[in-house]
């Protein structure tokens, strides 16, 4: 299976589970670069990534009946060409069939749910070509707090606008996909629709795949052995707010359009350091008439340039950051970010800056495939939105959530332990909040996780899980609001991208 490298999965964002296999295989690499700070990762300057892309069909097994081994081990549909190796085409499921109930403080409970049908294919064409696409129908009746954030800002998180669904449910579709091109072995070019993330913590300060999918175009570049690679992503993002052109008759609405450009360097610096450097752009949100004004410095692929031409208290709203990864040893990694929206201080909340710190110890206490993770994260109010009241359009966001940072403004600590065993797997996962507004003290939140579950198939992680959910939150000066939220979940899902409800 290692000769069909770029058949992968690997090309999407995902699932944190799924993935931390993929991230521990790479922590044991130094003897060349990884650059495991951008996902999705493109791993075409070396070989090693052949080694972490056969992550995802790490679980061997010998039987000589054709249809188990497609039930266990093999995509659902896999056709190539085994002896040219002109091309390979891939099809499995999309699947999330989840029951449960929830219960709210003493009082009531709700039954909740979630149905997901749809599909992911991926192919190639030759050495230089290769496609994903993705798509996805579902129903939802989700918690209570979930809910209201729906109704609030007409979207699911990270999964787009929703429709009604009986009396209480939501009714959303998404898709993505993909073309890369690869040129010569040093610049991969992608066209498509989906999310990028930048860092090596379960959050990013940078630019996060928490938000809806976006148009985007990336272009990949490596130099010095593949010891630096440059990212440029030129991308589309939408305020849920009208457009300003006529609407045709039993149409959907048209919402006002803004372009956005990213640019992150990744430095090998050493066998164990790994630097990055980026640069974030909001450029000037579409007219009355939703036509997009681009100026030819929205192009320019040289990070840092634009901020010396704007700065950071401009209408055309830019982000700059640093993202740092130490190895410590094979099994012990140091990570952390630091981010800058506005450091003008002209406002009443302060400058707009951000810290992460963070470490992943993998083989835990010399536990096979135990991992455990540790992360602080601290963002203060006037980060991500424009600097300027007038152009408040121009924010670091997209369908109505920021492009990076999830909860909000505050600070968090994130505990996650992770263990396998075969095909049996155990999660659990904490968050601690604390959200604050204007420098007034808004409420905690505490919220935990733990999942059990078994991998019926690698090939595109379908597993079934029982899930236990947990959330309390106390608001500091208005006791009577606060709320306890439990529910619990049984589920068979193809886990293959991140959705975020932990807020």
């Amino acid at each position: 299976m290692a000769d069909s490298l770029k058949a992968q999965f690997y090309n999407l964002p995902n699932d944190y589970i799924y993935n931390t296999l993929a991230q521990r295989r790479m922590a044991r690499i130094d003897s060349i670069p990884l650059h495991n700070s951008i996902q999705p990762a493109i791993p075409f300057f070396n070989p090693a990534y052949r080694f972490v892309a056969d992550t995802f069909r790490i679980f061997k097994y010998i039987t000589d009946d054709p249809f188990l081994e497609k039930v266990i081990a093999d995509d659902l549909i896999h056709i190539r060409d085994r002896r040219n190796k002109r091309f390979e085409f891939r099809v499995d499921p999309l699947l999330n069939f989840e029951g449960g109930r929830a219960f709210y403080d003493t009082t009531s409970s709700q039954h909740i749910s979630v149905n997901t049908r749809g599909f992911i294919a991926s192919g190639t064409i030759g050495k230089d070509f290769y496609f994903e696409t993705m798509f996805a129908e579902n129903q939802a009746i989700f918690p209570a707090y979930i809910m209201q954030f729906n109704n609030q800002t007409k979207i699911v998180p990270g999964q787009g606008r929703w429709k009604n669904f009986k009396s209480n449910g939501y009714d959303y579709a998404f898709s993505s996909g993909f073309v890369s091109y690869q040129p010569i072995k040093q610049v991969n070019i992608q066209v498509g629709h989906g999310k990028q993330e930048i860092g090596n913590g379960y959050r990013s300060l940078l630019l996060s795949d928490n938000a809806f999918n976006y148009p985007y175009a990336r272009i990949t570049s490596g130099f010095w052995k593949g010891r630096i690679q440059y990212t440029n992503i030129y991308a589309v993002m939408m305020n849920l707010s009208t457009g300003g052109a006529a609407q045709p008759p039993n149409t959907e609405p048209l919402f006002q359009k803004k372009a956005a450009s990213f640019q992150y360097v990744s430095i090998q610096a050493t066998k164990r350091i790994q630097v990055g450097l980026f640069q974030g752009m909001i450029w000037q949100a579409a007219d009355s008439m939703n036509r997009q004004h681009l100026q030819w410095q929205y192009f320019n692929p040289v990070i840092y340039t634009n901020l010396a031409s704007y700065g950071l208290n401009n209408k055309n709203n830019i982000l700059i950051g640093a993202n740092l990864q130490v190895k410590l040893t094979h099994n012990i990694s140091l990570y952390g970010q630091f981010m800058a929206d506005d450091l003008s201080n002209t406002q009443s909340t302060g400058n707009g800056v951000g810290y992460q710190v963070g470490a992943h110890y993998y083989e835990a206490f010399k536990i096979h495939n135990f991992s455990l993770q540790a992360e602080y994260n601290d963002v203060t109010e006037s980060s991500y939105n424009s600097p300027l009241t007038a152009y408040s359009n121009q924010s670091y966001s997209h369908y109505g959530q920021n492009l990076a940072y999830t909860p909000g403004y505050g600070k968090e600590f994130v505990f996650i332990a992770d263990y396998k065993y075969h095909r049996v797997f155990f999660n659990v996962k904490g968050n601690y909040q604390h959200l604050t507004t204007s420098n007034y003290a808004l409420y905690n939140n505490l919220l935990g996780q733990f999942k059990v579950g078994y991998t019926i198939n690698p090939a595109y992680n379908l597993h079934i899980a029982l899930t236990y959910n947990y959330r309390k939150q106390d608001f500091l000066s208005f006791p009577l609001s606060n709320n306890t939220t439990s529910f619990f979940s049984i589920s068979l899902k193809t886990a293959l991208y991140n959705t975020y409800y932990d807020f």
